[in-house]
């Protein structure tokens, strides 16, 4: 399958999911389908550009696995899982970040807490979002965590895939760990911002949706090692982009309200190089404004020209195209269909063009 027959196949694939899941859930009550499952259902199907299924098909189709039939139906499901993960993540996050809006409408937090409101409920109608959106995110990754499950059953390499699996998710709540305690502390550290970047994004990302394609199959060490570098160093461009456009960005890019990482103090690379090329500089002004960046009544919008004034975002987009260039160049190590190899460096080069 081409990359936009997979992403079809995988909406119809979710589709089908998400309606059985409602279907349940309504059978043990009928609230609870419409207040929590619905939301959510109506969330994994209405945005995402399936990027982290279409990169585990192709880990699979490149480790040698079947495009049809009863192993690549199997495949198929494994790899939607992972939209389903994603969803998890996102609403989590975004609870964490105390974010408003994600896919250019409200998050589900605060959705969830406006219906308290709307309906005249009793009690915090923060707190009740919040507690909503918990469970929401949870709902996500147990059915991902089921989908997994039953498709590695049908699967020659579902041992290897598991450890894969279970080795992503800790990496993701390992990255999530760091990311909130390099926010706690102020950090502006460099290589602590590479290592969020790395554990939080990159793995779940990129690297780990290849490298379960690729286990789910039975692929080769070597093709599976080569599939990782590229996954690794991409990943890390596709975050360092996002940061950019978080700052630099607009809304219409986004989805979301520029500045939300600046205004919550986040340990970029970005923020990082900015604080330490001023200071190089000498440049009394952006040291100070980039110091308050993550307390409150910070100004983002000036802590924003400083980081271009002093060139920290000249800085990272550089560091974004080395990285995808490095990426594309471990491709070279291994054979690939050539429909996957476009595939993958097209992916390459637009994470490494902010």
């Amino acid at each position: 399958m081409h990359r936009e027959e997979t992403r079809a196949a995988v909406d119809r694939l979710l589709g089908r999911t998400l309606d059985e899941l409602v279907s349940a859930v309504r059978g043990l009550d009928a609230d609870c389908a419409a207040d929590l499952v619905v939301p959510l259902a109506d969330f994994a199907r209405g945005g995402g550009r399936r990027m982290r299924s279409v990169l585990a098909w192709w880990g699979w189709t490149v480790g040698g696995g079947a495009a049809e039939g009863h192993l690549g139906g199997a495949a198929l499901r494994a790899c939607a899982a992972l939209e389903l993960l994603h969803c998890f993540a996102l609403i989590h996050d975004d609870i964490m970040d105390r974010a408003e809006h994600r896919r250019g409408a409200p998050s589900c937090h605060v959705a969830h807490a406006r219906a308290h409101r709307d309906r005249g409920l009793l009690g915090d109608p923060d707190r009740h979002g919040i507690s909503m959106a918990v469970l929401a995110g949870d709902l996500a990754l147990v059915r991902a965590d089921d989908l997994v499950a039953e498709a590695l059953e049908e699967l020659p390499g579902a041992r290897e895939a598991r450890g894969v699996w279970r080795q992503m998710r800790t990496e993701m709540v390992v990255g999530q760990f760091l990311d909130l305690n390099a926010q706690a502390q102020g950090s502006r550290n460099a290589e602590a911002a590479l290592r969020i970047d790395r554990l939080k994004t990159a793995s779940y990302t990129v690297e780990r949706p290849l490298h379960l394609g690729a286990a789910m199959a039975g692929a080769p060490d070597g093709t599976v090692a080569a599939l990782r570098s590229y996954g690794a160093v991409v990943g890390v461009a596709f975050q360092l982009r996002d940061d950019l456009r978080d700052v630099f960005g607009t809304t219409g890019t986004t989805g979301r309200p520029g500045g939300e990482d600046l205004r919550e103090g986040k340990t970029t690379l970005l923020l990082a190089m900015g604080t330490e090329l001023a200071e190089r500089q000498g440049d009394r002004r952006a040291i100070e404004t980039l110091r308050a960046v993550g307390h409150e009544g910070a100004p983002v919008a000036e802590a924003a020209r400083a980081l271009e004034r002093v060139g920290a975002r000249e800085h990272v987009e550089h560091r974004c195209a080395e990285l995808a260039g490095s990426g594309i160049a471990h491709l070279d190590r291994i054979g690939l269909p050539p429909a996957v190899r476009a595939g993958l460096d097209e992916f390459a080069r637009a994470a490494g063009t902010p």
